[in-house]
């Protein structure tokens, strides 16, 4: 199997920081189908990722320790896998994954898998999260195509989590959403707010009252020029130096319990989309260890384990 990054930068589980889960599950997509082949697509290209961050001016693989784990919930090897079992299962993972200390990026496969990333860390956190939506469609629908746990729908489903949320970028919802969000009075950063108004980033995090975030990030939120490999894209994206700012700006301000980068759908005769991906995981890790407040401690207890 790919490792991310490739062989030079594995690390041994016990003395990696960061963990990739590739969730190569894909059931309910409604447009262009292809993103159970985005976690493998992503670790392939990653092999061309430069390990020096010339914005963090650090080789953050060899500096954090990054771990793949294998392959779960793949609808390739077997595709009448249906959204429970791939929900059990991926809750499971994440809790082990919590229990052991590590930074989890999850890869899918569809947004619907979001829904079992949350609920671990909902399980395993005492106090409240919010979610941070980076993401072109609302995926606030009840349900959609005879399912609750469409992709359409995973928003819907972390809202009754009980959890706050912050969706950014969006600019496609239906009817249904546009109802729910005025009954619930939700703030949602729209995109063709974002073109015009150049503090938006500021505006967007003062709404975020929690210490503690997770971030989950479908790719189609992003402009379709640089990231044409998704199921649904819509006009009018965020740009990847705004997305950078904004995601920077985050770790810097609140605790990041972990990440999810979903929706990824190669495109063939191109791995613009692929690469795009792999490197945006890479300055998720690189921003989590080396931009928010437990940065330090984060390194020195990392070091300490090379020394021992």
């Amino acid at each position: 199997m790919q490792q991310f990054l490739g062989s030079e930068a594995e690390t041994p589980y016990a003395i990696a920081q960061a963990v990739i889960l590739p969730i190569p599950y894909e059931a309910t997509t409604t447009y262009r189908k292809g993103c159970e082949q985005g976690p493998e697509g992503v670790l392939i290209a990653s092999n061309q990722l430069e390990a020096y961050d010339e914005e963090l001016q650090r080789e953050t693989c060899h500096e954090v320790g990054i771990y793949t784990c294998s392959y779960i919930a793949d609808t390739r090897q077997n595709p009448g896998l249906t959204a429970e079992p791939m929900l059990t299962v991926t809750t499971s993972t994440v809790l082990d994954l919590i229990g052991d200390r590590k930074f989890v990026v999850a890869v899918g496969g569809e947004h619907a898998i979001t829904t079992g990333v949350v609920r671990a860390y909902q399980q395993s956190l005492a106090e409240p999260f919010t979610v941070i939506q980076i993401d072109a469609h609302g995926d606030l629908r009840h349900s959609f195509e005879g399912s609750q746990h469409n992709h359409a729908c995973v928003m819907r489903r972390v809202l009754e989590m009980g959890l706050p949320t912050l969706p950014v970028g969006i600019r496609a919802i239906c009817k249904e959403e546009a109802d729910l969000i005025r009954e619930k009075q939700m703030t949602v950063i729209w995109a063709r707010e974002m073109a015009v108004n150049p503090h938006w980033i500021e505006e967007a995090l003062s709404k975020i009252k929690t210490a503690k975030v997770f971030i989950t990030i479908d790719v189609d939120g992003l402009d379709p020029g640089f990231m044409p490999g998704v199921g649904t894209p819509e006009p009018g994206g965020m740009g990847w130096h705004e997305t950078l700012r904004f995601l920077r700006r985050v770790f810097e301000r609140h605790e990041v319990i972990g990440c999810d980068v979903m929706e990824l759908a190669p495109v063939s005769d191109s791995v613009v989309s692929e690469f795009t991906t792999a490197k945006l995981i890479y300055k998720l890790i690189g921003y989590r260890f080396f931009c928010s407040n437990s940065s330090a401690i984060l390194r020195f207890r990392h070091s300490k384990l090379f020394r021992d």
